[in-house]
């Protein structure tokens, strides 16, 4: 069994609109139950209780071969038992706060009844002449698991799994719910009575739309999202193209345009600069310190002089050390003393340079000074005869 059980990323605004659509699910369950709950103290409860639902409920049911217009929205409200709309709230409340925090409450809303709407279009297409009743909320809830994939294919989904052994793994969100939730679950895994069109439509949904409205501007992208990630490989892909086909000296080159220059002020940022600072921040934020530190070397080769928030500055410089890209961590610990010399655990810093200089970068000489203003401030007795061992060692 493999388990979604939550993200890295948290939405930055409360997602009302979210909360909103669990609850009316839940309640409309709820009120559902209630009456039926009701109907069975009377006598004739079975006959009642179907009468019931034939008048009340069955209309608001999809029924692909007989359908009414109205079924397309109304049957994505409705479901089949506690295990079913326990599920689809679940996956709703994984994916959905976050999508709600990009698109807005109103804009969140419009999407997830479209979702509804459009998944049940696409069942009654597959499934024509049908007289099959469908009812629930998997197809609005694989739009927006669909739109999760596009906006946030990068961040990590911590799955559980129960095999033999339970624990848990981290994998990307684009890999997760590709491979698994749609090819996997609704593809080449089928159960019977499981409306899998409905699901395969309201991914599809959830990912053009999305990638759509990110393509014209409807919505804010940013460089980590998959349009960004297609956008990428087609400039990859046509470079490749411009230098496979080599250089041809009888083509000739086109005439130069003539342009006209103008004195850029070097001191302000850069666009790309800023958005590497801010993606930098919200992977700090998520807890997502690989990633940050990929960005911060991204940052480090467009402008060395950019400097980061002390703290983040820190934990960058760490996760470089723990994953041993020990040039990388130096110029970061480096960085850091630089523009935070008075840091008040500056020596534990000193430290870290010495180990990585005299073990790991071969460059003792580096790592003298730092280790000696370190053996002076350690009040820990293993660091500071650590110290003094590489001390010993450098001579």
């Amino acid at each position: 069994m493999l388990l979604p059980i939550r993200t890295n990323v948290r939405p930055w605004r409360t997602p009302y609109a979210n909360y909103v659509l669990i609850a009316t699910n839940i309640g409309i369950f709820m009120a559902i139950a209630f009456v039926t709950m009701v109907l069975q103290t009377l006598p004739d409860a079975a006959q009642r209780i179907h009468a019931w639902q034939h008048r009340w409920i069955g209309p608001l049911m999809l029924v692909p071969g007989y359908w009414r217009i109205w079924q397309f929205l109304t049957y994505a409200f409705l479901h089949q038992g506690l295990l079913h709309i326990l599920g689809n709230m679940y996956f709703l409340y994984l994916f959905g706060n976050n999508v709600n925090d990009k698109l807005g409450n109103l804009g969140y809303t419009v999407f997830y009844l479209a979702g509804a709407i459009f998944s049940g279009l696409g069942h009654a297409m597959f499934n024509w002449g049908s007289t099959t009743p469908t009812l629930g909320a998997s197809g609005a809830v694989a739009a927006v698991t669909g739109a999760y994939l596009v906006l946030f294919p990068q961040t990590l989904i911590t799955v559980l799994y129960w095999f033999i052994f339970i624990g848990t793994i981290e994998v990307p969100a684009l890999y997760f719910i590709a491979l698994k939730m749609i090819v996997i679950d609704n593809i080449l895994v089928r159960y019977h009575f499981v409306a899998y069109d409905a699901h395969l439509s309201g991914y599809a949904f959830g990912i053009v739309a999305v990638l759509i409205m990110l393509a014209i501007g409807l919505i804010q992208g940013s460089n980590w999202d998959l349009w960004a990630m297609i956008r990428r490989w087609n400039r990859r892909r046509q470079y490749r193209d411009v230098v496979s086909a080599g250089y041809d000296p009888f083509s000739g080159a086109p005439p130069a345009k003539p342009v006209e220059a103008r004195q850029i002020d070097n001191e302000e940022p850069t666009h790309e600069v800023l958005q590497l600072r801010k993606a930098i921040s919200n992977r700090i934020y998520e807890r997502n310190l690989p990633d940050a530190a990929e960005l911060y070397l991204q940052l480090m080769m467009i402008d060395p002089n950019q400097v980061l928030p002390r703290q983040n500055l820190l934990d960058i410089a760490n996760q470089l050390a723990g994953d041993r890209r020990s040039a990388e961590a130096a110029a970061a610990y480096e960085q850091f003393l630089k523009h935070y010399g008075p840091y008040e655990h500056a020596e534990q810093v000193r430290l870290m340079l010495g180990i990585l200089y005299v073990r790991y970068l071969n460059e003792p000489q580096k790592a003298k000074p730092h280790l000696q203003a370190a053996a002076e401030n350690l009040s820990d007795p293993g660091q500071l005869k650590l110290c003094t061992d590489l001390l010993a060692a450098v001579g």
